[in-house]
């Protein structure tokens, strides 16, 4: 008997040693990537072990005759405090391996926390979408570039938050490095975008959706078109100031012997004479005008309360003329830095071109707002509008659709307004109007 329990004790610390052994690699193979339940081991080992001990006991006391139980209380007595020391090492490491499992945890939380605060903390705008086109994450600067609320976009389809072209380049799931395309925001901005598109990937390298990272590209496109004029201004001056020295010379010669003429001969010739005359002065008025439009801008820099600014214009704009009524919608002051004068003539032109395109009357609809560091100002008017083709081309120097004028009244419109670090577009559908957008920086 004595046999037999010792084999029962060795065999029950080789199952100890093993069960320590087994808890032990845990960690170590948890690190491995392999997935364990320390606590499934522990309450199996629990389970297995506590009834195999009472079943030997109770066998024990029963075979035992009682002299015999009283010749055993020791080795009965070791079982019970092996059993009960095992249990207790094993309480100890499930409660170490819960204190790993809550720093994981922690650690985990920590990390994507981390992750959160980097996202959020850059500068570009970051979407992710997944297969279904619904999004998954984007950050603050995205929100703010879009003019969308960022929080209440998650798990939105991109039909339902964005517009196109966002839409169409998001669907196609393409990879790109670099695009650029103009985007209505949410807000009504027109703003240009830098997009890169790329494939999101999980840790086995299958596609779980698509991540676009943007940046607002406006100002600098604004800038592009600074200098693109400038150099167009630059050639033109050159080019026109030769070329006017030319014809000059030349009208000089014409005018004079027009006058000569004129004093010799018969009075019913006269007004052919006076007609030749007459187109000199205006070839002469073209020539000061192309001289004046490519001379560099000199700026008189002063504050302008652009609001009332507008306001002044626009009540001189439509003269006599009752059929055409001029509505404001000022939501700022918007003080800018500039040039009054120039800014006046600016706004003038552009009112005047509104109300020539309604001669049977209609309405001119002048919005001011501030969005962020810029005014936005927007002219709308009811007239006959504009085909793309005319659109395209209506800020080229000396290119007109009216049967009189010289074609430099937009062009010189942009000038100022770009000369001021602003922006301006156009926007018309023949026979249903047409919208002009101006934006300059507020201070």
């Amino acid at each position: 008997m004595r046999s037999n329990f010792s084999r029962f004790l060795t065999l029950l610390l080789f199952t100890f040693l093993g069960l320590m052994l087994g808890v032990f690699l845990v960690p170590s193979l948890g690190k491995a990537g392999i997935n364990i339940n320390p606590e499934g081991i522990i309450f199996i080992a629990t389970v297995v072990l506590l009834p195999a001990v009472l079943v030997y006991v109770f066998k024990k006391r029963k075979t035992l005759k009682p002299s015999e139980m009283a010749e055993k209380p020791s080795e009965v007595g070791f079982v019970v405090d092996t059993f009960h020391e095992l249990v207790a090492k094993l309480k100890d490491k499930e409660r170490e391996l819960e204190r790993l499992k809550a720093f994981a945890e922690e650690k985990a939380i920590s990390i994507e926390a981390y992750n959160e605060n980097i996202l959020q903390s850059v500068p570009s705008g970051v979407i992710s979408i997944d297969n279904d086109m619904k999004i998954k994450s984007i950050n603050q600067a995205a929100g703010a570039i879009l003019g969308i609320d960022a929080k209440d976009v998650i798990d939105k389809s991109i039909m339902d938050v964005f517009e196109e072209p966002l839409i169409t380049v998001m669907k196609e799931n393409k990879t790109f490095l670099r695009g650029e395309y103009q985007y209505a925001t949410g807000d009504k901005r027109n703003v240009w975008l830098g997009i890169t598109a790329s494939e999101l990937k999980d840790v086995s390298g299958n596609i779980i959706g698509s991540i676009f990272v943007f940046t607002d590209l406006t100002d600098i496109k604004a800038l592009q078109a600074q200098v693109e004029l400038k150099e167009r201004l630059s050639q033109l001056g050159e080019m026109s100031a030769g070329i006017s020295h030319e014809l000059r010379n030349s009208m000089s010669v014409i005018a004079g012997y027009a006058r000569l003429l004129s004093k010799k001969t018969e009075q019913s010739n006269k007004p052919t004479v006076d007609a030749i005359l007459e187109e000199v002065k205006i070839m002469d008025k073209i020539i000061s005008e192309l001289l004046a439009f490519a001379k560099p801008t000199v700026l008189s820099m002063e504050d302008v309360n652009l609001a009332e600014l507008i306001k002044d214009t626009a009540a001189s704009v439509p003269g006599n003329n009752d059929a055409i009524k001029i509505s404001t919608d000022f939501e700022c002051a918007a003080p800018v830095k500039g040039d009054a004068v120039l800014l006046r003539q600016a706004f003038s032109n552009l009112l005047v071109n509104a109300a020539e395109a309604m001669p049977d009357g209609g309405s001119i609809n002048i919005k001011l707002r501030c969005i962020k560091d810029k005014a936005e100002i927007s002219i709308t008017d009811t007239g006959c509008g504009m085909t793309e083709d005319i659109r395209r081309r209506i800020f080229l120097p000396f290119y007109t659709t009216k049967q009189k004028g010289f074609g430099l009244g937009l062009a010189l419109v942009q000038k100022i307004i770009i000369s001021h670090g602003g922006s301006i577009s156009a926007e018309s559908r023949h026979g249903e109007g047409s919208e002009f957008v101006i934006t300059l920086p507020v201070v």
